[in-house]
Order: C-alpha cells, then structure tokens, then sequence
C-alpha cells in the first residue's frame, strides 16, 4: 500500500514536470511543431497532444491556423511574468490578417527579427491560391533587399540600426551585400521612413512584389506586415493607393489590441514622425 501510494504521488510529480517542461519548450519560440516538442523535450507524440489540449481547454495555449503547428496565449502570463511578447503579437494578429486574405486575396506575413533577418513566424498562404509559395513560414528574409527587412530596418531606433547594418556587412547571404553602400542604404531607409513603408528590391523577384509597414506596441517596433502580389495583376501605384492604408488599419488594429491587453492606452501604429538620423 505504502510502495503504491509512492508510485501515485510519483507518477503526479512527474506528469506536472512533463507540462513544465512542455511550457518552456513553447515559450522559446513563437511557434512549435509537434516534432519541435518531441525533439526539445523528448516526450512521446502521444503525451504532448494529451498536455496540448489541457493547455487548449485551459486558455494557455492554441494550435495556430499556419500548417498545424502552436503558440502560447496571453493567458499564460498568469503563470510566468516571464511570457514573451512576440507569441502575443502573433495571437493577436493572425485573425486579423486572415480577414484581410480572405476579403482582398492577397497572401499577407508577419515577421520578427531574429540574430541578422526577419522570420515568417505567421502567413494567410492557406487560405489563398494567390501565391508562388506554399509556405512562407519560418523563411529568413534579407534586413537590406527584403521589404520585411528594409522596414523593420528602417524603423529600428538608431543606435540598433547602426548594429544591424554592421551584422548584415559580415553575411555571407548575397541579398546583403548592399549593406557595404553606406550611402544607398541611408537614402533607401530615409525614404522608407518618409512614406511609412518599405518595398522589396525588384531584382530579387519580379514576379511578385511587396508592401511592409511596422508594427508598434507603445513605441517599441515588434514586427513587420508584408503584403505580397502578383506583378502583373496591379501596378505599384495602384497597390499602394489601395493597400497601404489597409495595412496600416491593421497594424493599428494590432496595437490597440496589445495596448488593450497590457491595460494601457494604446498609440498609432503609424511610424514616428521626425527626422532620424540614417548617416
């Protein structure tokens, strides 16, 4: 009796330390797969579905509508102050951007920044036929030929820009090596933070083309939204006419959600006015 009430409280201790160690596993990304999870905490497939859904049924986690991988949720915060932002943004973008997709067509990403570019960590590409990709989740995009990159790029605050230019000078990525044009790249970023959003360079792909605008949380810069078209469906002039404005609906839809969550008043997500130094 004793050896069995041992073996009981044994099992329970080792089934809390099995979802602690499946939370941290999601915390280290925004975004896991079921193999992530395997890997990381060496679980069986079969356990870390049984703990994904009792974090489903209790609000800390969801399975993404990106390709069937998962994310904590806000509510996670009431366990850790330790939550990061970037699951949140994700969380409350996605369904934002999948209304967007499935009213306009367009495929829309959101990316971070991750060591020296910016990582797909949320795509609408399933719910469009409007793509030449399958998928662009978990891509790595250029920081100075990517719109994503050149926005965020663009937006960063000084002293990080000045850091950033000098990671993507050591790249061995080609799409980099504009980074070594000091002064291109300081006309380039001016202009991106005078018009308020970034387009990717046309000689890395003409076949389609993209729009990035910024995404604030109170005045940090947190993420990027792209917007990516078929060329020969619309002109430039007209795709920004009629999508930037949308795009920037969304991202200020985005940050007053954030702001909302943190219990503050939320500020525009537009770029801050001012002339910054790019030189």
């Amino acid at each position: 009796m004793i050896g069995d009430t041992v073996d009981k409280k044994s099992d329970g201790i080792r089934a809390v330390e099995r979802a602690i160690d499946l939370l941290q596993a999601l915390n280290r990304r925004p975004l896991s797969t079921l193999h992530d999870l395997h890997r990381e905490t060496g679980l069986p497939k079969s356990s870390i579905v049984r703990l994904l859904r009792t974090f489903e049924a209790k609000g800390l986690a969801a399975q993404s509508s990106s390709y069937g991988t998962y994310h904590l949720l806000g509510r996670v915060k009431s366990l850790s102050s330790g939550f990061h932002h970037e699951p949140l943004v994700i969380e409350v973008a996605e369904e934002i951007m999948i209304d967007f997709t499935k009213r306009e067509g367009w495929p829309l990403a959101l990316a971070l920044f991750d060591v020296n570019a910016m990582v797909v960590r949320a795509s609408t590409i399933p719910h469009t036929s409007l793509s030449f990709l399958h998928s662009s989740l978990n891509m790595r995009w250029s920081l100075v030929s990517r719109a994503l990159g050149r926005c965020y790029l663009a937006h960063s605050p000084a002293n990080e820009r000045k850091i950033l230019i000098e990671i993507a000078k050591q790249s061995k990525n080609p799409e980099d090596a504009a980074a070594h044009d000091g002064a291109a790249i300081a006309q380039m970023l001016k202009q991106i933070h005078e018009r308020g959003y970034a387009l990717r360079d046309p000689l890395i792909e003409s076949r389609s083309s993209t729009i990035a605008v910024p995404i604030f949380d109170d005045e940090r810069l947190v993420a990027c939204l792209g917007l990516t078209w078929i060329t020969a469906a619309m002109s430039l002039d007209k795709a920004v006419d009629r999508y930037v404005p949308q795009l920037f609906e969304m991202t200020d839809a985005i940050s007053r959600e954030l702001a909302k969550r943190s219990a503050r008043q939320p500020l525009s997500s537009h770029p801050p006015q001012g002339e910054p130094a790019f030189y």
